[in-house]
């Protein structure tokens, strides 16, 4: 078999082992896509559950803001067992009251404002649970699609090495080429297979890290898609508006409403009884009234409230710290996504089509023996880092595209 022939049948060998290690020809079976990963992330995610039953929490404090005082029921036996004419009950008085207390100062209309607060601040952190679960599940998403793509990369360039240490070894047989030629196309080989053994390892912990995120013990065997341009879902919002300057606010208000709670606790309760006596001696009956309310001498509450306003104090600033950290988070969202955009537009019109036709090249000169195997090696080694470093990018500008669309959430 002529040399030429070899080449040929080694070449095409590569290309074929290339396609079949495409992500189109990637089996299906088993595979998860990217809107399947968020259903699931809704539908299974601890995370969400956890913030479901927060509001909920909050809603039931808010309902028990509104309880009123139980009443008080009080009954009262006098002179009875005593001595002299007061032995037995034959003189004996019973009196049964019902007793209210009645609340003061507006403290059950502040103690309503603050659970319907609670209730607001608990909805707004779980819209940012949410969000936080999609951009994790995205980026997760993109780096174990980013793993596959790397791993068949990686077959496909192990395949190639493959045939180049065959290749070469013919050549060696053949006398075209010196024994440390095949010799170094096999330690190649051997290389292309330890790297590929590293990726695969790294792509079965980038899909257990996709997993965990449903609450799944085991990763998904596959996923499906491309690392294709991913826009911002999200229009550009008013930084006031986003998720994490809301949360602020609702602590805010939160805060105001716990001040008002306190501030309303310093006013004194009234507590008033109504009641039926009776006299065991006549079976007369009478009824009877009672009034009584503390004397706010010793405890006005001013720790409660000097603390309430501190934390009113700290709430505000919070809310501006918030406003500065979401238009800084907004504009580095933003300049990460141009950077990778660019980059892997860089990466597609110049340096992959570079080392495409340098391995071209390479591979066709050193057919005709103009090249050697070494420069094989190289264009080789060139061509797959490229091919790699557009993965990378892609998976970069993925990335970004989710952490704008969390920065601008609102």
């Amino acid at each position: 078999m002529s040399i030429r022939r070899i080449l040929l049948r080694a070449s095409a060998g590569a290309i074929l082992a290339a396609v079949a290690a495409s992500p189109g020809y990637a089996q299906a079976s088993g595979a998860i896509t990217l809107p399947e990963a968020l259903a699931r992330a809704e539908a299974q995610a601890p995370a969400l559950a956890q913030a479901s039953a927060g509001v909920a929490s909050a809603k039931g404090r808010q309902r028990q803001a509104g309880a009123a005082p139980n009443p008080e029921a009080r009954l009262e036996v006098e002179n009875f067992s005593g001595s002299g004419l007061y032995r037995g009950l034959d003189l004996s008085e019973t009196t049964f009251a019902i007793g209210q207390t009645i609340e003061l100062g507006g403290k059950r209309e502040a103690r309503m404002s603050a659970g319907a607060a609670g209730v607001t601040v608990a909805e707004v952190q779980a819209a940012i649970t949410r969000a936080d679960l999609i951009m994790t599940v995205r980026q997760a998403f993109a780096n174990a699609l980013a793993a596959q793509e790397q791993t068949e990369l990686s077959r496909a360039a192990l395949a190639r090495a493959q045939d180049l240490a065959r290749v070469s070894q013919t050549l060696v047989d053949a006398g075209r080429e010196p024994p440390l030629r095949a010799l170094r196309a096999k330690a190649a080989a051997a290389e292309a297979e330890a790297e590929l053994e590293r990726l695969i390892a790294e792509e079965k912990a980038a899909r257990g890290v996709l997993g965990s995120l449903f609450g799944d013990t085991s990763a998904p065997p596959s996923v499906a898609g491309r690392l294709e341009t991913i826009a911002p879902s999200v229009p550009l919002v008013d930084p006031s508006a986003t998720l994490n300057v809301r949360l602020a606010e609702a602590e805010a208000n939160a805060a105001r409403a716990s001040f008002n709670v306190e501030r309303s606790a310093a006013s004194v309760d009234l507590n008033v009884e109504l009641g039926v006596r009776t006299f065991r001696e006549s079976d007369d009956t009478a009824l009877v009234f009672g009034a009584s309310i503390p004397i706010p001498i010793f405890n006005q509450n001013q720790g409660g409230i000097s603390a309430a306003s501190a934390d009113v104090n700290a709430a505000n600033a919070r809310r501006l710290q918030a406003l500065a950290d979401a238009v800084r988070e907004i504009r580095e969202a933003e300049s990460a996504l141009a950077a990778a955009e660019s980059r892997v537009r860089t990466l597609e019109a110049n340096a992959q089509p570079a080392a495409a036709e340098a391995l071209s090249l390479a591979r066709s000169g050193f057919e005709a023996g103009r090249f050697s195997l070494l420069d094989v090696l190289d264009a080789e080694e060139a061509f797959a880092s490229a091919q790699s470093s557009l993965i990378d990018a892609k998976r970069d500008r993925a990335n970004a595209a989710a952490a704008l669309d969390r920065a601008l959430a609102n």
